[in-house]
C-alpha cells in the first residue's frame, strides 16, 4: 500500500519565532502524541524561519482521515498558527508513493 505524505511549508515573522517555537513543541505533542500522527516539523536548512510540516500516513485511507479527525484542540493550535505567518501564507503539498 502506498504511502501518502502531506507536506505543510511556510513562513514565520521573525519577530515570533520564540512564540512559534513554543506552539511547535505543542502542535508535536498533540500530534504525534496525543492523536499518534506519523508527524515532524522542520526548518529549512539556510533559510530560518521557513519552516515545513510533515504527515505520514500509511494509506490514502488514514489520509483522507486527517481532516475529518480534527479536534478542538487541532483547530486551536492552526488558529494560533495562522496569526505567527509571514505574510499569511502556507502552501499544501501533497505526495503519493508509486
Amino acid at each position: 500500500m502506498a504511502k501518502i505524505k502531506l507536506q505543510i511549508s511556510y513562513e514565520i515573522k521573525p519577530e515570533k519565532r520564540e512564540e512559534y517555537l513554543q506552539l511547535a513543541e505543542r502542535m508535536k505533542q498533540h500530534f504525534s502524541g496525543d492523536l499518534k500522527k506519523n508527524y515532524t516539523i522542520y526548518e529549512q536548512k539556510g533559510k530560518k524561519n521557513f519552516f515545513v510540516e510533515e504527515f505520514i500516513c500509511s494509506s490514502m485511507e488514514e489520509f483522507e482521515k486527517l481532516e475529518d479527525e480534527t479536534t478542538e484542540t487541532s483547530e486551536q493550535l492552526i488558529n494560533q498558527l495562522e496569526t505567527l505567518l509571514k505574510d499569511g501564507k502556507a502552501k499544501y503539498l501533497t505526495l503519493i508513493e508509486i
